[in-house]
């Protein structure tokens, strides 16, 4: 008769405060501005927060607030932002849409590995264990990244590193918050000039040769060789001031490491 009585009272309770929570939600609910149901149909819909806003619906109520711009989902591109334009009635601007690049070759065919790892099968385990390759700035090969990717635009390969398919990054840069080396470059899709696919800092030439096959030897020989002297030593990585950059491909010639990478049109050529 206990057991009865508790459950038929658990039952009326469940009632009431279900009744009641009904009843809150409605008499409390702000109404939703109908531009913004509109915005957000148009949106991709990855939630990816490449936009700045934590998911489509939120920046799809700040558009209809007014305090987003309808450019700044650069997944769905200037047909994404003329369509909210149209909605809204505002300027659509000019959507960047931009890439990730990976500023990393060491394979495991050019990094040799520390020994044998027994830790969390993940990046930002090896690294807190000290890593796993010898190069300690280049990737760890667990790929966070690829589970980070929304779009599946990122697959590790059996050489353990990953391989970004351009026809399906959407710019997102959720790998580039991912990735604990800071591999991950975001730049605009249809950006020319020379890229660095290197992020190994040693200063000593030896040191380098010996950690990986294929990274910047600190020669010096791209900034010698830059007839438009755009390219600087920063911390031991050659950066290039891409305003100033034609593309010559002086650079990717005389570099002995081949760590440039010269976009004569568009990024998907990488």
């Amino acid at each position: 008769m206990i057991i009865l009585i508790t459950a038929l009272f658990a039952l009326v309770l469940a009632f009431v405060l279900g009744t009641a929570l009904g009843f809150f939600r409605d008499f409390f609910a702000v109404p939703e501005d109908p531009k913004a149901s509109l915005i957000r149909e148009v949106l991709p819909g990855a939630n990816c927060g490449a936009c700045g806003f934590p998911g489509c619906g939120n920046y799809a109520a700040a558009v209809a607030a007014g305090t987003a711009p309808a450019n700044a989902c650069t997944v769905g591109g200037q047909s994404t932002a003329e369509k909210i334009a149209a909605i809204t009635g505002a300027a659509s601007g000019v959507v960047v849409q931009t890439v990730s690049v990976l500023a990393c070759q060491g394979s495991s065919l050019h990094t040799p590995l520390k020994g044998t790892y027994t830790g969390m099968e993940t990046c930002r385990g090896a690294k807190i264990a000290g890593g796993t390759k010898l190069c300690s700035w280049g990737c760890l090969g667990f790929g966070d990244c690829v589970k980070a990717c929304q779009f599946g635009a990122i697959e590790m390969t059996n050489q353990r590193l990953p391989k970004i398919d351009y026809s399906k990054c959407g710019g997102c840069a959720l790998c580039a918050a991912e990735c604990p080396q800071g591999l991950f470059k975001i730049t605009a899709r249809e950006q020319k000039g020379a890229m660095v696919l290197c992020s190994n800092k040693n200063p000593v030439k030896q040191m380098v040769i010996k950690t990986c096959k294929i990274a910047c030897i600190k020669c010096g020989l791209c900034v010698k060789n830059c007839p438009q002297q755009c390219i600087n030593l920063v911390n031991n990585i050659p950066v290039v001031d891409l305003s100033k950059c034609n593309s010559c491909g002086n650079c990717a010639e005389k570099c002995p490491t081949k760590v440039f990478k010269i976009i004569e049109r568009n990024i998907l050529a990488v």
